[in-house]
Order: C-alpha cells, then structure tokens, then sequence
C-alpha cells in the first residue's frame, strides 16, 4: 500500500465517485456571478451537471433565449474556470 496525502487520497476518491458531478455544480454555483455577470446570476434557478452537461434552470424567458445563443461562450468560460474540460453542452431549461 503507497502512502499519500489526504489531498490526493480526497482527489482520487471524488474522481472515481458518483458525486463528483454535485461537487462540480456546487462549484460552479460558487463561480456563476464571476463567470456570467450579476443579472444572470440571479435570475438563474438552478445548476447542474449530468454527464459533462451544464443544466441551467430559470423562469425567465429573455434570458432562456439569451443562453441559448451564449453556450459556446458558456462552455469556454465554465471549462476556464475549472482549467480543464468538465463541460461539453449546454441545456437551457
């Protein structure tokens, strides 16, 4: 048995585990005003990742359209934040 860091044992662990998707989303919620700007932010209901997919949720409909033409942008700029490629699409709800 190799010896490690509990860093590495943690990294290793969530990247083998079923919620390393809710952890990325936490994330991202942490992240969104910075990534998308206040208004975005708060009119955005919810995040969430399934299967490198970035669900967005909102009741707004402007902003539903506005996303919808922002997800190439979207996904570069999610993926910038994170340093490495977690999100693939994009699905507006």
């Amino acid at each position: 048995m190799a010896a490690c860091s509990i860093g590495q044992a943690l990294k290793e662990f969530l990247s083998k585990s079923r919620i390393k998707n809710d952890i990325q989303a936490l994330q991202i919620e942490d992240l969104w005003q910075d990534i998308m700007g206040k208004t975005v932010a708060r009119y955005t209901d919810r995040l969430q990742i399934i299967n490198a997919k970035l669900i967005i949720t909102t009741h707004v409909a402007p902003l539903k359209n506005e996303l919808l033409y922002q997800r190439e942008t979207i996904i570069q700029r999610v993926n910038e934040a994170f340093g490495k490629q977690v999100i693939h699409d994009v699905v507006i709800k």
